[in-house]
């Protein structure tokens, strides 16, 4: 059996501290999309597994993935695990969903196997950009931490900082946590790191977009000089790269995907739609018996969505960066347990969420990028499955779509479709809505308007005066909105 448990899975400061490397002299040549070259390290790499058994890996982890069925290891991990086991510096590159996460997690785990940490005093630290990224590896490494007697603390914005605190004190050889938190711990000197001697980036490319590069920079410097450092990354970018050359050591590299990470297992699709239909179809696309993912670009536009689709006996919920954090654990779970069969959500969802059986991700609102868009299809088509992406786009949206496909390497189908059409229903499995509100939920009319009331459905993650934007003002205003988020939460 495939290992069903693996996952996909960030101005650097002047004056390097005590914890930087020295930067490789040797510039790296940038690929297509702005991406960087992955060079042949000057020592030779371990040569790739072809089974777990071949890695000396403790029988505690053995005994463990063998209870979980994780019997084979997929491509990065087998070319990965053995440098990592050795203490070699690791640069991965891999879409979400091939096996990230335990190709550094077991190497991390049992390279800190048989060791103590003192209070406030982690061993090993694994960094990601997002919450539920961060309760996510900690949900898929905790067997086999447990199995080692390893203890494990998560550290995130957003749930009580006393309790991470707490457990900080108590002494955990493992931290999964947000950069922003992280930073306000060392700060408050609730957490020291020199001790630190396998640090993880996971999703680094999305750290940096975040803005989070300061605060990376900066934990960086404060971890064990001589430790070990991996990265791993959908994209690998002009910002990681900095990151690349200033602090991992000769890093063993490994590709698992092409460079635009398209997915065999995939199919692609561009549905043609008029404008005034494409809230009619997106609301048949989420009536379909099965579950589906849908992205909006705004808050405003996902909960104005929501609040439509359970007027129309629909079960769904949203998600984006103005929920709490306890709103947000509960709709995912029970999105993955088919309490609720549509999950409408910003960008927020687009990195770090598995899915087991997702098999349609939906762009409402197509993404702004090909950076974006190749990490929402991400959510689907994970761990060897199949699944579908697909893309609503009216016809001022074409060309930028088109644009954007190009830079992502995808050839898409294109249909011509309308709400209603044995086509639509073909490729998503779209069906029409029972019409009957859901509890709580206020009647709508065809067109998404609340009945009795002037306040119309605004439709896809549209904003009230804003007109046509360019591609590049378009990504220019994420960019910022990113920036002004991650200032503001620093922990998210």
């Amino acid at each position: 059996m495939r290992n069903p448990s693996a996952h996909g899975r960030f101005g650097v400061k002047g004056g390097a501290k005590a914890g930087a490397r020295t930067p490789a002299k040797a510039a790296r040549t940038l690929g297509p999309q702005g991406e960087f070259t992955m060079h042949a390290p000057k020592e030779p790499a371990l040569a790739p597994v072809q089974s777990f058994a071949e890695l000396d890996l403790p029988l505690e982890l053995v005994e463990t993935m063998a209870s979980l069925a994780v019997t084979e290891p997929f491509p990065i991990q087998a070319a990965t695990l053995p440098n990592a086991l050795a203490g070699r510096d690791v640069l991965g590159r891999g879409r979400t969903g091939s096996g990230k996460t335990l190709a550094f997690g077991l190497a991390l785990l049992a390279r800190t196997a048989g060791q103590q940490a003192d209070p406030k005093r982690p061993l090993a630290l694994v960094l990601v950009p997002t919450r539920e990224l961060a309760q996510q590896v900690t949900e898929a490494l905790e067997p086999y931490a447990a199995a080692l007697k390893l203890r494990m603390a998560t550290v995130v914005g957003g749930l009580s900082i006393g309790r991470q605190v707490s457990s900080l004190r108590t002494g955990a050889e493992v931290v999964v946590a947000t950069p922003g938190r992280l930073s306000d711990l060392v700060g408050r000197r609730d957490v020291h790191l020199e001790r630190v001697k396998i640090t993880v980036l996971d999703e680094a490319d999305q750290m940096c977009d975040m803005g989070f590069m300061p605060q990376v920079t900066e934990i960086l410097d404060q971890v064990h000089h001589a430790g070990q450092r991996m990265l791993f990354s959908a994209t690998l970018d002009r910002n990681v790269d900095q990151l690349v050359r200033k602090y991992l050591k000769d890093p063993v590299s490994h590709s698992v995907d092409p460079q635009a990470g398209a997915v065999s297992t995939m199919d692609h699709h561009v549905l043609h739609i008029h404008a005034a239909d494409k809230v009619s179809a997106a609301t048949e696309i989420a009536a379909r018996d099965n579950r589906v993912l849908m992205f909006l670009d705004t808050k405003h536009g996902v909960d104005q969505f929501v609040k439509h689709l359970r007027a129309m006996g629909v079960r769904a919920e949203g998600l984006h960066s103005g929920k709490s954090q306890p709103q947000r654990t509960r709709t995912l779970a029970q999105f993955k347990t088919g309490a609720v069969s549509v999950l409408v959500a910003t960008n927020v969802a687009a990195r770090g969420i598995h899915i087991d059986d997702l098999d349609l991700v939906v762009n409402v609102d197509p993404p702004a990028d090909h950076k974006d868009y190749l990490h929402r299809g991400g959510r689907t088509a994970r761990a060897g499955e199949s699944g579908r992406v697909v893309t609503l786009v009216t016809p001022n949206q074409r060309r930028d779509m088109v644009r954007l496909l190009a830079d992502a390497r995808i050839r898409p189908t294109i249909t011509q479709v309308r709400s209603g059409e044995e086509a639509l229903t073909r490729i998503t499995g779209a069906k029409a809505p029972s019409g009957v509100p859901l509890a709580g939920s206020a009647p709508t009319d065809a067109k998404g308007k609340p009945s009795g009331s002037d306040l119309a459905f605004r439709g896809m993650g549209t904003r009230p005066g804003r007109g046509k934007e360019s591609r590049k003002t378009i990504e220019a205003r994420q960019q910022a909105e990113a920036r002004r988020a991650a200032r503001v939460r620093r922990g998210v």
